[in-house]
């Protein structure tokens, strides 16, 4: 009979690889159309992305705000708790890309509206995900958890290089010294052609809601990926 806990192990070994896998010439190619897309944007478009996600920060670590009512799951197996997880990111994808395809519609003001809703969106599902791996959000390092699973999640191949010894070591030692400029830049910069596209009348619609669903994913598949290394107790994958 196939252990499922090791199934899980080949999964997490594999999404490490992508993770850390350098940029093709595709990505390298899209990145640079992005950089240009972004010269185009008003500094205060950038000021106002900054702003908003010192704000979520600072609501993450010092407020209730995103804890869930229900408290951590406990007395299951990591089988059930990821059958619970994936139905948890669905739920949120389609939030998501509802969120997306409404302010998508609505042209650059209602555009620039949908980034902080889409990271308020992205951090209730990672305290939903936290309780249902058994992890209780009202400890504060755990909330510093989910922040560096955001920040694996939406940065660069080379900063992730850094980050997963912090993820594969933290039932050792919980490491809260996150570099908070580096946060707030690897997010900005991860706003990339999907985002910057979904500000352009005619199309945004279609593409807010498709953006929104992707990016939903991603963070997803990372942060169900992190709570299993943890729940394993993964160092070295």
């Amino acid at each position: 009979m196939i252990d499922y806990n090791d199934v899980v192990k080949k999964q997490v070994r594999v999404w490490k690889l992508r993770s850390l896998k350098n940029e093709g010439s595709l990505s390298r190619m899209t990145k640079g159309i992005q950089v240009r897309i972004n010269q185009k944007i008003p500094q205060r478009v950038h000021a106002a992305i900054t702003h908003t996600v010192k704000g979520i920060i600072h609501s993450v670590i010092f407020s209730l705000k995103f804890i869930p009512s229900e408290p951590p799951r406990t007395g299951l197996d990591l089988e059930a708790r990821d059958r619970l997880a994936w139905r948890t990111l669905v739920k949120y994808r389609k939030i998501a890309s509802l969120e997306g395809a409404g302010t998508g519609a609505g042209g650059f003001l209602l555009g620039m509206a949908d980034f902080p809703a889409l990271i308020a969106i992205k951090m209730q599902m990672l305290f939903e995900l936290a309780h249902i791996y058994g992890y209780d959000t009202r400890n504060k390092e755990e909330r510093f958890f989910l922040l560096y699973i955001f920040q694996i999640t939406f940065t660069t191949a080379d900063q992730r290089k850094r980050l997963f010894p912090i993820i594969e070591g933290w039932n050792e030692v919980a490491l809260t010294d996150i570099d908070w400029e580096q946060f707030q830049k690897d997010y900005r910069d991860s706003l990339d052609l999907r985002k910057m596209l979904q500000l352009i009348p005619g199309v945004g619609a279609i593409v807010g809601a498709w953006a929104n669903y992707g990016l939903l994913r991603e963070l997803g598949i990372a942060a169900i990926n992190c709570f299993r290394i943890r729940h394993l107790g993964l160092n070295e994958l």
